[in-house]
């Protein structure tokens, strides 16, 4: 470059997102170059699809799709398009424990699970619409994750979470001695609520007193639908939000999210591996 400034060829490999081995590689360095920007195209699809997704789980994704990536080459990925995940964390209580209602010790840290319907897990998170709240009551299997159970309503009594229950019920049918944890909230302690459990042989199981992490994996559930899903609309009423959301648990999050813990797999997917395995006499992972 006569009269100007000369360019290293670390300055131009950078400028053409290309590595300096491909550089001195006669005739390829297009087809890197190219293939460096589909990369960063799909890593900005995903983190915009994903808000909570990190470097890991984009990288899972990425492999699944055929790519060959390290985690590094994510990070430095999104760290140049400002995709980086930023989670807000936020606790928001739902649960009213001071009653004289029965309450029950905490059987979820004596279990040590290799299946669905093993453990349930259920709990309350708010909801806001263009004007107000809505409640979500969930129930998810412990083991694959999966949503089983939900309802939507405009109250907290114990319907929201009996509709919810009953739900997983219909879907699942379990067999006796299935632990079915929960927090102290009168919801969950309420005779009704609790009877139905009992009239199914279903075991109680509540978080200790004002230890809402007991009941981690609702609270990770919940940091996932916010960041996914309801941080990222604005419902105009119930009968929106119910659409909406029902399609994120059931399509999105069930058979699309990958979880780290189910080895970068949905819910729908763990459990059809696991009735596989089932079937050919495999001990699961």
């Amino acid at each position: 470059m006569s009269g100007g400034t000369k360019l290293t060829v670390q300055r131009m490999c950078a400028l053409a997102q290309l590595s300096r081995a491909g550089f001195y590689r006669p005739g390829s360095a297009s087809q890197p170059a190219e293939r460096e920007r589909e990369l960063g195209r799909q890593i900005r699809e995903l983190a915009l699809q994903w808000r909570s997704y990190g470097s890991r789980r984009i990288r899972e994704e990425l492999q699944r799709r055929g790519w060959r990536v390290n985690r590094k080459r994510v990070q430095r990925q999104l760290r140049e398009q400002n995709l980086l995940c930023r989670r807000k964390r936020k606790f928001v209580v739902t649960t009213d424990s001071q009653h004289g209602l029965a309450v029950y010790p905490n059987l979820a840290p004596t279990l040590s699970l290799n299946g669905v319907n093993q453990l349930w897990v259920a709990d309350l998170t708010y909801i806001r619409l263009h004007e107000g709240f809505v409640y979500l009551a969930v129930l998810l299997d412990a083991y694959s994750r999966r949503v089983i159970g939900w309802q939507l309503g405009t109250g907290l009594d114990h319907s929201l979470p009996l509709a919810a229950l009953r739900m997983a019920l219909t879907k699942r049918r379990p067999q006796p001695g299935l632990v079915h944890h929960s927090d102290r909230g009168v919801q969950y302690a309420s005779q009704a609520y609790t009877q139905l459990l009992e009239q199914h042989q279903i075991r109680i199981s509540m978080s200790r007193k004002a230890n809402p992490y007991d009941n981690a994996r609702c609270e990770s559930f919940f940091k996932t639908l916010k960041g996914e899903e309801v941080d990222r609309s604005e419902y105009l009423d119930l009968a929106d939000a119910q659409a909406r959301i029902g399609d994120f648990l059931e399509r999105t999050y069930n058979q699309q999210r990958l979880h780290s813990a189910l080895g970068y797999r949905p819910p729908v997917e763990c459990e059809r591996q696991l009735r596989r395995s089932a079937v050919r006499g495999e001990v699961p992972a």
